[in-house]
Formats: structure tokens, sequence, C-alpha cells
């Protein structure tokens, strides 16, 4: 037994023996190898330089700054007393350095097996550098290098479009050989979606040098791939002007090409992305953070809201294709509806009701229960899943970063999230935008180039990248042609004719516009309230959403502007005025004239009036 114990002890230690010797012999042989050629062979990789990012004519975006950096000999650290006075010259030199972050930086990174400096001032500005650069450059032990920092010219104006740049955290560090040596990256916008793009590829010297780190031999060379810009289809000028007319406003406005292409994407209020290049302040940060206005908010693609009346178009073509219900026939609006045994009112806008309407005129001036009524034929299940086709609560697929895909709700969503059934009053809220809806204005303004052309677009703000020329995507959406008639004079009819609800504001255009308003409640009100409180007398933060949704020209509609205002009230009184304003500067800037930008236009000529079809259905079926 005893010699049993002594051969399991001795070849568990040759067990021992074997897999540690295979470890040094094998497995490390690679680490060990690596860091022999780091002693007779040195790479430098040369950072390419960031693209720049322009506006459609040419304005600059995002630049870089040039200037340089700072870096220090490696193994200093040896000797404590000649790394400190290294330390005290450059902040002799720049007494805005800090010497203890600068003396931590290196000590951090300073290593036996580490032949590379060691960058101690990310960016000191070229007019700093030139006085002291004659006497730095003299210090061995000190490697000054050119150094780009980004810059946003227009600052706030572009920012939500745009985005910025920012230091590189050691998760993105590891996933990206690039950020990593240059230190930035995109974190949002435009400088985040095309970042790959943007930062180019690393170029590299690999050098033969001595054991002392002397250079003996360049062995190889490659140039760094960078310059790649950037053009956007934003029009800076109409982009600063939208933000002034918004100042003092906190909402999202939308104008696009019916190709798709955005010219202007507003956010307000906005933000300084200048702020975040090297390192947000925590007084900076502190104060976006708080602001209830959230101007750190992308709200056109990452602000989620109630549609309200916008969505009425869309209910409309639900039941169009919906096999248990007809848009054929009109509905009796008495001002209420009540569901099943229920006493509870859904109640319309109108207090007495709307009478007799028909789909134009469900439209023209905004009725619910023309829409409470379809709603309860088809179903939330059709109704969802027609509206999701039609690009709301669905992504559009912009070129923004973690755009947010909102909310049409069927069964199966209010189960999944609730673990509640769904209820007929849940369908007839949900068929005037409210209850669990929620969509992003940049899905409105698709929707609206949608109900404008019949093409699903996928907007985009990139014009060029790299020299090439981005492409339109457009997707031919099968609507009924009779409803898509009604719908496009129904939304004639609310800003051109009386009693629509954008007329006051947007009937004296040079051009002709269509539209629709819509007024997304942010409270409930209740049953016992009998005269509603006007949305002016309310506090601010129980008032409704507005929206108006427009394109222009009627006959051969080519832009699209979409105008969500929080806490605004109606969308007509509120946002009339704004888009109003932004067609007139669009106007006489030429863009309904000889418009040479315009990549591609969709033309919708109306026909004659397009009457129901014969025997589509019977009014028995409804009964």
């Amino acid at each position: 037994m005893r010699y049993k114990i002594v051969f399991a002890i001795f070849f568990f230690i040759w067990g021992i023996m074997i897999v540690r010797l295979y470890h040094i012999s094998v497995k490390s042989n690679y680490y060990y190898e690596k860091l022999a050629k780091e002693n007779i062979e040195r790479t430098l990789y040369i950072k390419p330089v960031r693209g720049e990012i322009t506006d459609t004519s040419g304005k600059l975006l995002a630049m870089n700054r040039i200037g340089f950096s700072i870096s220090l000999k490696p193994h200093l650290d040896s000797n404590p007393e000649k790394l400190e006075k290294i330390a005290d010259r450059l902040v002799d030199t720049f007494p805005d350095l800090n010497k203890t972050v600068m003396l931590n930086v290196y000590k951090k990174q300073s290593s036996p097996y580490n032949h590379k400096h060691i960058k101690v001032v990310d960016f000191v500005q070229y007019k700093d550098m030139m006085g002291a650069y004659p006497q730095l450059a003299n210090i061995d032990e000190v490697l000054i290098e050119t150094q780009t920092k980004r810059y946003y010219p227009y600052s706030f104006y572009a920012a939500h479009v745009v985005g910025y740049t920012g230091r590189t955290n050691s998760k993105e560090a590891e996933e990206d050989e690039v950020a990593d040596e240059v230190g930035e990256i995109g974190k949002a916008g435009i400088e985040k979606y095309y970042n790959d793009l943007l930062q180019g590829e690393l170029g590299h010297i690999t050098n033969k040098v001595t054991a002392t780190n002397k250079e003996i031999e360049q062995l190889e060379y490659e140039k760094p791939v960078d310059n790649r810009n950037i053009e956007l289809t934003l029009d800076m000028d109409l982009q600063i002007m939208i933000h002034q007319r918004m100042k003092g406003i906190t909402g999202a406005i939308v104008v696009m090409r019916t190709s798709g292409e955005v010219i202007a994407a507003v956010s307000t209020p906005s933000y300084n992305p200048n702020l975040f290049v090297g390192g947000i302040s925590k007084d900076n940060w502190k104060t976006l953070q708080e602001d209830l206005a959230h101007p750190f908010t992308n709200k056109f693609v990452h602000g989620t809201y109630p549609p309200g009346s916008t969505i009425k178009m869309g209910v409309a073509i639900a039941a169009s294709q919906s096999p248990k219900s007809s848009i054929y026939y009109p509905e009796t609006c008495r001002g209420f509806i009540t569901v099943g045994n229920s006493s509870h009112k859904f109640r319309c806008w109108k207090k007495h009701g709307h009478g007799k309407v028909d789909l134009r005129k469900s439209i023209r001036e905004s009725c619910d229960v023309y829409y409470y009524n379809k709603s309860l034929d088809m179903g939330i299940d059709t109704l969802s899943s027609s509206l999701n086709k039609l690009g709301l609560g669905v992504a559009t697929g912009i070129d923004l970063p973690r755009e947010y895909n909102g909310v049409i709700p069927d069964r199966a969503w209010k189960m999944k999230r609730y673990k509640k059934p769904w209820y007929m009053g849940e369908t007839v809220i949900a068929a005037i935008g409210q209850g669990y809806d929620n969509v992003t204005p940049m899905q409105v303004a698709r929707y609206t180039a949608l109900l404008a052309t019949s093409y699903l677009v996928t907007p985009h703000f990139a014009k060029t990248l790299d020299g090439k020329k981005v492409k339109p995507e457009l997707k031919p959406v099968n609507i009924d042609p009779y409803a898509l008639e009604q719908i496009r004079l129904g939304m004639y009819d609310v800003c051109n004719t009386n009693g629509g609800t954008a007329f006051k504001t947007m009937s004296e255009l040079p051009i002709i516009v269509a539209g629709k308003t819509g007024t997304s409640q942010v409270v409930s009100i209740g049953q016992d309230v009998k005269e509603r409180i006007k949305e002016e007398e309310m506090e601010y933060w129980k008032r409704s959403h507005a929206w108006l949704t427009t394109y222009a020209p009627y006959n051969n509609p080519r832009y699209v502007i979409t105008s969500l205002v929080e806490h605004g009230g109606h969308g007509g009184s509120t946002n009339g005025p704004i888009v109003a304003d932004i067609y007139k500067w669009m106007y006489a800037k030429g863009y309904f004239g000889s418009d040479t930008n315009t990549t591609e236009t969709i033309h919708f000529v109306p026909k004659a009036k397009i009457k129901p079809p014969k025997n589509k259905l019977k009014m028995t079926d409804f009964l």
C-alpha cells in the first residue's frame, strides 16, 4: 500500500512538471518570441488623419485642428530625478499642464518590456508649440509629434446629426486597433455610425534596432489610409434657420426629400459637441444630465411620442386592406362611442360630433369616432401589422446609431410586456395615436413621404462616402388607389380649406402644401370632465405634444417637413407658423424652382376622381 502511495506522489509530481514544461516550451513560445523580436525590431504606427465631414455645399461640420503631442522615452522611472526634472520643464513651458497627471500616466504605462515612447500630453495647440519647439526638441528624452484634434465649427447647430469623438475606452481599444493607437473614436451621430470609414487605417514603419533601442535599418514602411471624407445631404443654412426659429422651444423638426435625403434635422435644445473632445468635465456633464429639456437626447430618432392624429391616414390604409373592415363607407359621429356593454365614453375631440363623416372629411376635421369604428372592425393585430408595414413602430434604417423602434402594440406585445390580455378599449385608443403608441419624428417623416409618393424610403444623411455617391433606397408599397386618393385630398384640405386643422397658418404659402396635424395627450381626461380645459391654460408638463407633418408641392411631392413640439398643445396653431416659415425660406432659396441638388424626385400627379369599387362589400356586412 505504501509503495502505491509513493508511486502516486511520484507520478503526480512528474505530471505537474511535464505540464509546466509544455507550457514554457510550447504555449509560451509565441510570447517570448514576440518579446525577443521586439528587442531587435521596433514598429512605429503612423496614425491616419480622420476624415472630415461637410454639408451638401462643402461647409465643414467636423474638421481636424493641427497641433502636437508630447511623449517621453521609456524606462525613465529608473531615474526619478531626471523624470521629475523633465516634467517640471514641460510645466514651466506650458503652465496649463498638470505635473501629477503626466507622471501618473507615464508610470502607469512604463514597463521593462515597453520600448515605445509614452504619450503624456495629448494635444498642444500649434501657436503654443511654435516658440517652445526649438528648446524641447533638443531634449533627447522628449518626442514631439504632430497631432490632430477634432473640432466642430457649427457647434450645437449640427450636434445631433454629426455627433462627436471622444477618448477611446478599454473595451473600444480592445475591439479596434486604430482607435487604440489613435486614442479617439466616434461616440455619437455620423462620427460613430461611419467611424470605421472616417478613422482610416494605420500605417507603420518597422526599424531594426540595437539593444539600446538605436535605429540601424528600416525594414518596412506602409502609408496610412486616411482623409476618408463624408459629404452630407444636410443644408447648414436651413439647419441654422430652423434652430433659430425653434429657440426656446423643445422639440424636433425633420426636413427630407421624398427620396429619403434628410436636408435638415433639428433637435432642441442642443449641446456643444466640442465639450466631449478629449473628455467632458464633470460639471458640464452634470449640467446636461439635469436639464429637464434633455439637450443630449436626439429627439428625432431617440425621442418617442404618441403620434396622435398623424396616425389616422395609416389607420385608414389598414382598414382598406382588412377583409373585416371597409374604408368606402362613412361613419356617423355623435361626439362619442361606447364599446360593448361598458358605459365608458370614448369621446371625439368635437363635443357634439361631426355628423356624417367620410374618409376625406375624417382627415380634414380629424374626427376620432370615424377611426374608433374602423379599428373595432379590423382589430388590433391587423391594425398593428399594417402600420408596421407603413413604417410606424419600426426603425427607419437611417444612418445614425442606436435608432429607437418605438411601439405600435398588438396582443402579443402587451402579453410579453405586461403579462395582461388586450382589451377592445385599447384598440380604440391606439387608432387615434394614443395609449401604448409611440413613434419617432423620423418615422412620421418617412411615413408622410410614403403617403405622398407610395414609396417607403430609407432616410439618410450621407450624400457621398469617400467620394462614392450614396444611392436612395425606395420600396414601392401597394395601397388601395381610392383610399390613397381620399387621404391625399383630406391632407390637402387640412392645409387649404376652411375647417382644415392647419388652414389658418398653411393656406397662404407660395406653394400648395398637404399635411396632417396631431395632438397627443400627456394626461388622460376623466369621464366626469364635461368641458375640456384649454391647452394654454394647463400646466406646461400636462400639455399635449403638438404634431404637424406635411409634404409639398401637393401635385409633385418633393419635400416632407415633420414638426414635433413637446407640450405644444395644438398641432395647427403651434407647429403651423414654424413649418410655414420653413416653407417660405425654402421657396425663397429656390428649393421649389430649379433645385439642382435633388438626386431623385418622385412624381405624383392626381388622377381623375377614383370611385369606390362596386361590389367590394355590402353595407349589410357591417350590420
